[in-house]
């Protein structure tokens, strides 16, 4: 594919070098020459000096020839009037926007479409994080939850702990231990280095496993792996920005919510459009307000303002106070894995939970979810199974006789509206949603011609 990047940020930035290394034709346009050149340097793409809407621009950048254009600029207002333009003047087919002003989607999204703002998809990386979070709460102990099929199968990260009843055993025992529910360990993660996993595989302490299952079941499979850990009820989220107070609304009404924000105009704000949430006028790196607010009985403590370096001291201070469980939003990527998994328990990354909601409508075949994970290092994907044994490479055939790439796995097929854990002799039907799971990225494009109808003998 043809595609045109507008904005060399790190949003931009990372899309530009996932797509570039799956054998697309990239053109990234920025006002930023040094970024520009920086990108240039260590990708295979090619870059533009201007501005995102300007028409000239579009048309240097080779807008008439494009099969997409993704904006992803620091601006909603000029990543919305480059979709008109691209589509007014050089009707480019697909046509993505990130929009991150929340009035921007009033009305169930009516400034968009065919007959008003010409924008194919809208991407809210706020929208996107609040609902990220908001499921880590919901899931006390995991370290990421995704949802396929609208949430009738799970894909679950967590740590096992010393003590958890599979920890030291092969993972054929979890079968035998719970016989009446079904889950597949799709991979393992050991310092940093995935494993595939076998039947006889052993599960180690500080392991990363992910395992999907259906959702009524993801409760019972994380106790297997860790000590249970207690339903949270008492949150204080620092930073009352658009994340920061979208978290707020949508946990203030079955927890007890607290809100710290330094800005009092905006607390005032808050304060009349949130219903439960106690908001704080203050510093969240204060230490007499995190005492005086109980910190040490909190069960989660979200760092979620604009400031990175902010973010990452009130973690820490909230974690040495007492807060049971940190999550910290991180911007920059280079600190993820520098801060999780030490005093910060969870980081999140806006780039990580944008990324994977563009590859959604990249990514060629029938994919209709895509989800990033360990920080871009593998990934996963629900793919639509189309056609009959002989015009699919999938269809009619049981998952033992599938040619899957290396390191590839399938985890489960939904079929019908039931969740249907992924053995050797499941034989995959048209319309099935597969969801599989990758740890080289490389082999994107083997997955891809896989559930591309009419390919079988290519």
């Amino acid at each position: 594919m043809y595609i045109i990047i507008l904005g060399a940020g790190q949003v931009g930035g990372t899309v530009a070098e996932n797509l570039a290394s799956e054998a697309n034709d990239i053109t990234i346009v920025d006002s930023d020459v040094s970024r520009l050149r920086e990108l240039a340097d260590r990708l295979d793409i090619r870059t533009i000096e201007g501005s995102a809407s300007n028409p000239s621009v579009l048309e240097s950048a080779g807008a008439r020839d494009a099969d997409m254009l993704i904006a992803v600029t620091n601006s909603d207002e000029v990543n919305m009037i480059a979709c008109q333009v691209a589509h007014t003047l050089f009707n480019v087919p697909t046509k993505i926007a990130r929009i991150r002003e929340h009035d921007y989607l009033y009305g169930d999204h009516a400034l968009f479409g065919s007959k008003a703002m010409p924008v194919d998809v809208l991407i809210s990386p706020e929208e996107l994080v609040t609902l990220h979070i908001k499921k880590l709460i919901q899931h006390p102990g995991a370290l990421q939850v995704l949802d396929f099929a609208g949430g009738k199968a799970q894909l679950v990260a967590v740590k096992a702990y010393y003590g958890g009843p599979l920890v030291g055993r092969e993972i054929a025992y979890l079968r035998t231990h719970m016989p009446k529910i079904d889950t597949r360990v799709a991979a393992i993660f050991r310092q940093d280095r995935a494993i595939l996993p076998q039947g006889d595989t052993i599960i180690e302490v500080d392991d990363e496993v992910f395992f999907i299952a259906a959702k009524p079941d993801i409760r019972s499979v994380m106790s297997e792996l860790r000590r249970l850990d207690k339903p949270y009820k008492r949150i204080i989220i620092a930073g009352g920005g658009n994340i920061g107070s979208r978290l707020a609304l949508s946990l203030e009404t079955d927890f007890q919510v607290k809100l710290i924000e330094r800005s009092l105009p905006r607390c005032h704000v808050l304060s009349r459009q949130l219903n439960r949430t106690i908001v704080l006028h203050g510093s969240a790196s204060d230490r007499e307000l995190l005492v005086e607010e109980n910190i040490d009985d909190t069960d989660v403590f979200c760092a979620l303002t604009n400031d990175d370096e902010a973010n990452i001291m009130a973690s820490m201070l909230a974690k040495r106070l007492g807060a049971r469980t940190v999550i910290t939003l991180i911007n920059n990527p280079a600190y993820v894995d520098l801060v999780q998994g030490g005093v910060i328990d969870i980081a999140v990354s806006p780039q990580q939970s944008t990324i994977g909601a563009l590859l959604t409508h990249i990514r060629r075949g029938d994919i209709v979810a895509v989800h990033s994970l360990r920080r871009g290092a593998a990934e996963a994907l629900e793919a639509i199974a189309h056609g009959d044994k002989g015009s699919s490479k999938v269809v009619g055939r049981t998952i033992e006789d599938i040619d899957l790439p290396p390191g590839t796995t399938i985890g489960a097929i939904i079929r019908n509206d039931k969740v249907l854990i992924a053995h050797d002799d499941i034989e995959i039907q048209n319309d099935d949603h597969v969801i599989l799971f990758l740890v080289d990225k490389r082999r994107i494009l083997e997955v891809e011609r896989l559930f591309q109808v009419g390919l079988t003998f290519f």
